[in-house]
Protein backbone atom coordinates (compact mmCIF):
# COMPACT_ATOMS: atom_id res chain seq x y z
CA UNK A 1 0.00 0.00 0.00
CA UNK A 2 2.76 2.67 0.86
CA UNK A 3 4.75 0.98 -1.96
CA UNK A 4 1.70 1.91 -4.16
CA UNK A 5 1.42 5.26 -2.95
CA UNK A 6 5.27 6.08 -3.44
CA UNK A 7 4.66 5.00 -7.03
CA UNK A 8 1.48 7.06 -7.25
CA UNK A 9 3.37 10.16 -5.74
CA UNK A 10 6.34 9.34 -8.41
CA UNK A 11 4.55 9.33 -11.73
CA UNK A 12 2.59 12.25 -10.60
CA UNK A 13 5.98 14.09 -10.26
CA UNK A 14 7.46 12.90 -13.39
CA UNK A 15 4.18 13.84 -15.29
CA UNK A 16 4.72 17.58 -14.12
CA UNK A 17 8.52 18.03 -14.65
CA UNK A 18 11.16 18.81 -12.52
CA UNK A 19 9.14 22.42 -11.24
CA UNK A 20 7.14 19.98 -8.92
CA UNK A 21 9.95 19.34 -6.78
CA UNK A 22 10.29 23.23 -5.82
CA UNK A 23 6.88 23.13 -5.38
CA UNK A 24 6.68 20.41 -3.30
CA UNK A 25 10.35 22.03 -1.12
CA UNK A 26 8.59 25.27 -0.75
CA UNK A 27 5.51 23.33 0.52
CA UNK A 28 7.41 20.90 2.83
CA UNK A 29 9.08 24.34 4.18
CA UNK A 30 6.09 26.34 4.38
CA UNK A 31 3.97 23.78 6.44
CA UNK A 32 7.46 23.16 8.54
CA UNK A 33 7.43 27.35 9.50
CA UNK A 34 3.46 26.60 10.43
CA UNK A 35 4.04 24.02 12.49
CA UNK A 36 7.01 25.81 14.05
CA UNK A 37 4.58 28.62 15.18
CA UNK A 38 1.19 26.04 16.68
CA UNK A 39 4.46 24.25 18.91
CA UNK A 40 5.70 28.18 19.74
CA UNK A 41 2.09 28.49 21.28
CA UNK A 42 1.90 25.34 22.49
CA UNK A 43 4.90 25.47 24.01
CA UNK A 44 7.30 28.54 24.43
CA UNK A 45 4.38 31.54 23.91
CA UNK A 46 3.18 31.50 27.95
CA UNK A 47 6.90 31.88 29.49
CA UNK A 48 7.67 34.97 26.84
CA UNK A 49 5.00 36.39 27.72
CA UNK A 50 5.68 35.93 31.69
CA UNK A 51 9.41 37.36 31.07
CA UNK A 52 8.29 40.22 29.63
CA UNK A 53 5.55 40.99 31.70
CA UNK A 54 7.10 40.43 34.84
CA UNK A 55 9.64 42.72 33.51
CA UNK A 56 7.31 45.45 33.31
CA UNK A 57 5.66 44.83 36.09
CA UNK A 58 9.13 45.26 38.38
CA UNK A 59 9.15 48.49 37.42
CA UNK A 60 8.38 50.93 40.18
CA UNK A 61 6.91 53.70 37.99
CA UNK A 62 4.95 53.43 34.56
CA UNK A 63 4.47 56.95 33.04
CA UNK A 64 7.05 58.57 32.52
CA UNK A 65 8.67 59.03 28.96
CA UNK A 66 11.39 56.67 29.92
CA UNK A 67 8.84 54.15 30.89
CA UNK A 68 6.80 54.35 27.82
CA UNK A 69 9.68 53.95 25.78
CA UNK A 70 10.54 50.61 28.00
CA UNK A 71 6.74 49.11 27.27
CA UNK A 72 7.37 50.08 23.56
CA UNK A 73 10.53 47.95 23.09
CA UNK A 74 9.08 45.16 25.54
CA UNK A 75 6.01 45.01 23.27
CA UNK A 76 8.38 45.45 19.94
CA UNK A 77 10.43 41.91 21.26
CA UNK A 78 7.63 40.15 22.41
CA UNK A 79 6.05 40.83 18.97
CA UNK A 80 9.02 39.79 16.98
CA UNK A 81 9.00 36.32 19.30
CA UNK A 82 5.25 36.04 18.77
CA UNK A 83 5.43 36.93 15.10
CA UNK A 84 8.53 34.50 14.36
CA UNK A 85 8.75 32.77 10.72
CA UNK A 86 5.18 34.63 9.44
CA UNK A 87 6.90 36.69 6.66
CA UNK A 88 8.41 33.68 5.50
CA UNK A 89 5.45 31.19 6.11
CA UNK A 90 3.41 34.34 3.73
CA UNK A 91 6.02 34.77 1.25
CA UNK A 92 6.32 30.82 0.57
CA UNK A 93 2.22 30.80 0.13
CA UNK A 94 2.59 33.99 -2.53
CA UNK A 95 5.67 32.01 -4.06
CA UNK A 96 3.29 28.51 -4.84
CA UNK A 97 1.22 30.02 -7.40
CA UNK A 98 4.59 31.70 -9.62
CA UNK A 99 6.65 28.21 -9.35
CA UNK A 100 3.72 26.75 -11.12
CA UNK A 101 3.04 29.71 -13.72
CA UNK A 102 7.01 28.73 -14.32
CA UNK A 103 5.95 24.87 -14.49
CA UNK A 104 3.39 25.98 -17.20
CA UNK A 105 6.11 27.65 -19.25
CA UNK A 106 8.53 24.91 -19.32
CA UNK A 107 5.34 22.62 -20.16
CA UNK A 108 5.06 25.03 -23.08
CA UNK A 109 8.04 24.97 -24.22
CA UNK A 110 7.95 21.61 -24.09
CA UNK A 111 4.99 21.21 -26.42
CA UNK A 112 6.07 23.88 -28.58
CA UNK A 113 9.66 21.78 -28.79
CA UNK A 114 7.25 18.59 -30.05
CA UNK A 115 5.00 20.54 -32.04
CA UNK A 116 8.92 21.54 -33.70
CA UNK A 117 10.39 18.42 -34.08
CA UNK A 118 7.71 15.79 -34.64
CA UNK A 119 5.11 18.20 -36.59
CA UNK A 120 2.26 18.06 -33.86
CA UNK A 121 2.19 14.40 -33.01
CA UNK A 122 -0.65 14.53 -30.44
CA UNK A 123 1.16 12.26 -27.87
CA UNK A 124 4.65 13.49 -27.73
CA UNK A 125 2.14 17.19 -27.33
CA UNK A 126 -0.14 15.76 -24.72
CA UNK A 127 3.19 14.86 -22.30
CA UNK A 128 4.32 18.87 -22.42
CA UNK A 129 0.33 20.12 -21.76
CA UNK A 130 0.36 17.73 -18.68
CA UNK A 131 3.54 19.30 -17.78
CA UNK A 132 1.90 22.75 -18.26
CA UNK A 133 -1.03 21.82 -16.20
CA UNK A 134 0.29 19.24 -13.21
CA UNK A 135 2.57 22.43 -12.12
CA UNK A 136 -0.26 24.76 -12.05
CA UNK A 137 -2.72 23.31 -10.40
CA UNK A 138 -0.32 21.75 -8.20
CA UNK A 139 1.46 25.65 -7.00
CA UNK A 140 -2.55 26.46 -6.71
CA UNK A 141 -3.35 23.81 -3.94
CA UNK A 142 0.07 24.37 -2.06
CA UNK A 143 -0.88 28.13 -2.01
CA UNK A 144 -4.49 27.93 -0.87
CA UNK A 145 -3.65 25.10 1.83
CA UNK A 146 -0.31 27.62 3.21
CA UNK A 147 -3.20 30.39 2.81
CA UNK A 148 -5.21 28.68 5.10
CA UNK A 149 -2.61 27.75 7.45
CA UNK A 150 -1.15 31.07 7.81
CA UNK A 151 -4.36 33.03 8.17
CA UNK A 152 -5.21 31.14 11.08
CA UNK A 153 -1.67 31.63 12.65
CA UNK A 154 -1.91 35.35 11.67
CA UNK A 155 -5.29 35.93 13.31
CA UNK A 156 -3.79 33.91 16.83
CA UNK A 157 -0.20 36.57 16.25
CA UNK A 158 -2.72 39.85 16.16
CA UNK A 159 -4.69 38.47 18.72
CA UNK A 160 -1.85 37.32 21.40
CA UNK A 161 -0.05 40.77 20.27
CA UNK A 162 -2.98 42.87 21.55
CA UNK A 163 -4.01 41.06 24.30
CA UNK A 164 -0.14 41.57 25.66
CA UNK A 165 -0.29 45.25 24.71
CA UNK A 166 -3.29 45.68 26.87
CA UNK A 167 -1.86 43.16 29.59
CA UNK A 168 0.91 45.53 30.01
CA UNK A 169 -0.92 48.22 32.60
CA UNK A 170 0.87 51.67 32.82
CA UNK A 171 -0.86 51.94 36.86
CA UNK A 172 1.56 53.12 39.08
Amino acid sequence: MINDAYHAVLAYMEQGGDVLYLIGIVTFLMWTLLFERIWYFRSEHKQVIKTATDEWEERPERRSWSAQEIRSALISQASARITGSLPIIQTCVQLCPLLGLLGTVTGMITVFDAMATQGGNARSMAAGVSMATIPTMSGMIASLSGLLGSTLVKRKIDYEIELFEEHLTMDH
